[in-house]
This record gives C-alpha cells, structure tokens and sequence, in this order.
C-alpha cells in the first residue's frame, strides 16, 4: 500500500453497482462521485430528494457521462430503510457504503424512538444492510464499508442503555454510536466468513475533514459562537472532503482489503493518504459484538441468518 494513495488510483469499477448513504454533501458526495467516475454505477442515498437530486446533477456535471442517480432513504426512520430495500427487489448490489450519519447533537429521538445518533449512524445502516443482504450475497465480490471516526474511542458502548436513557452527553453518544460501527463490522465480518461468503466487510473513518458535520449540532442548538468556531476549526486545520473520502474510497475499491480492516488518514489519523488505522481493543471484542448484534436485531426486526443461510 503506498502512501501516496489516491483517487487517481482507484482500481476500475465498471460493471458494479454501489449505494452510497448520505451522498448529498461531504465526504458522501466525494465517495460517490470518485465511484462514478472509476465507473460504478452510484445511487445517492439520501434523506432530501431536493438535495439528493442536486448532488446527482452536480456529479453528472463534474464526471460526464456518470451513471448516477438518487434514491430516497431516511435512516432514522426504519420504514424508509425498508421500502429502499424493498424497491431494490432482486437487483444485485456490489457495494455498499454506509456512510450517512450525525454528530453531537442535542437529544432527540428517531421515528421508531431510539436516540437519535445511535438509531442513524448504526441502527438504520444495521437495518439497511440485512435487508440488502441477499442482493450483496449474489454478487461476485460484494463488500459493505461503515464510516466510523477517530472519535468512537469516546466510549465503548453500553449494553444495558443502548439508547442513553440514563444520562444523556452528546459527544459520549456519538462515541458509542462510532464503536457500534466498528462492532458491526467486525461481527458482520466474522458471520461473513464463518458462512463461507465472499462478502467483505471493513470499516474506515475520513480523519479531520470539513464537513457539515461539525457545526449541526450547534446550529441546531442555536450555538452561534459555537457553530463560528468549529467553522474556523474547518478551515484552518481540517483538510477537505476529499482527503477525508480517500480512506472509505480505499476500503470500497482495494482488492487486498481483508475483513474487519479498518482505514483511516495515516499522518496523526487525521489527514494525509489512507492506511489502517488504530481502533479501540473494545471494538474487537467478540461477546460485544455478538451482544449488540442481537440487540440491534430485536430492535429493527431485521434478521440475518437466512440471507447468510442462503
């Protein structure tokens, strides 16, 4: 792997299909558009048609000829998640890119009830994924990658309050929404290969990268200084979304990426080209993983065996 890795160098990607989630803007954007470009065939999945479809036009401006096109999809609303799985029916699926997700944000709660960053950033991807299992399974070499951060060493999940119902801090929830990431990864990795599938699954985080990311939660908030400050952050010491998507694109493309892989930027895990990165012992926990796996499908009423089954 060099350390001079970039978008220019991802490997050919015509003949496959991809689904990219929160494809409007940033990082998303960047990962679905290089896709395109490679070749893919990219679906933008996102919550705002209005958005969705501009982010489709842009990139069919920015790549000519680009076959991309935009899919409705809300993940904190299980509903959603179903009916875009459902409209999928029997086409087969080569990538998926859960990327979507939210951060620090003030407490509220997703259409099904849970809080909102851990129903977004991991339930809604753990609902998406099932149901797009078997359409993954029958392609020839499938590969799933969650978008997790730096910032999951915040906090290893808590089991028994999976919601934050005790006690709610904004950062401590997206910690553990970021762990529950690399947790599915790895129990969906190891169920992957324990059934005997091609599928991949492998994880990686974009460093410091300006996005939208960081100032929501204090626009929601109604935070001005806070929201002026993270802004300045973005600027001065951020790199762009497109150093920030070179870590997901390598994950997606690479043909020597092993399940359970997580990348990120290698200088200081925030910027720079992609290589793996460090993660947190919990997030390789394997009683954890299985823990959270069967609590996530209790809560969406998504289950895997079957698909893993065939």
């Amino acid at each position: 792997m060099s350390a001079a890795w970039n978008a220019n160098r991802i490997p050919d990607q015509h003949g496959r299909t991809a689904v990219v989630t929160g494809a409007n803007s940033g990082i998303g954007y960047v990962t679905a558009r290089e896709l395109a470009r490679a070749g893919a065939r990219v679906v933008f999945a996102c919550r705002s048609e209005a958005r969705g479809s501009a982010a489709v036009e842009q990139a069919q401006k920015e790549v000519p000829g680009a076959e991309v096109e935009f899919a409705a999809l809300d993940l904190g609303d299980l509903a959603s998640v179903r009916a875009f799985a459902e409209a999928w029916q029997d086409r087969t699926l080569d990538l998926l890119v859960n990327n979507a997700g939210v951060m620090a944000l003030p407490h509220s709660l997703t259409a099904d009830g849970f809080e909102t960053q851990f129903g977004v950033n991991h339930l809604g991807h753990f609902a998406l994924t099932g149901l797009l299992l078997p359409s993954l399974l029958a392609a020839p070499a499938p590969r799933v990658v969650s978008v997790s951060s730096g910032m999951h060493a915040l906090a290893n999940i808590d089991i028994g309050d999976l919601n934050s119902e005790r006690k709610y801090s904004k950062w401590i929830a997206y910690g553990r929404s970021k762990t529950a990431n690399l947790l599915f990864t790895h129990e969906l990795a190891r169920r992957a290969t324990a059934a005997g599938t091609a599928l991949v699954a492998a994880a990686a985080h974009p460093g410091y990268a300006a996005t939208s990311l960081q100032t929501r939660g204090a626009r929601m908030e109604g935070r001005k200084g806070a929201e002026r400050i993270f802004e300045l952050g973005n600027r001065i010491f951020a790199q762009p979304a497109e150093g920030g998507a070179l870590p997901t694109l390598y994950a997606a493309t690479v043909p020597d990426v092993r399940p359970d892989d997580f990348y990120g930027p290698r200088v200081l895990m925030t910027r720079g080209a992609p290589g793996r990165s460090w993660r947190a012992p919990w997030t390789l926990d394997d009683t954890a993983g299985e823990r959270l796996w069967a609590a996530s499908e209790q809560l969406t009423g998504v289950a895997y065996d079957s698909a893993f089954k065939g």
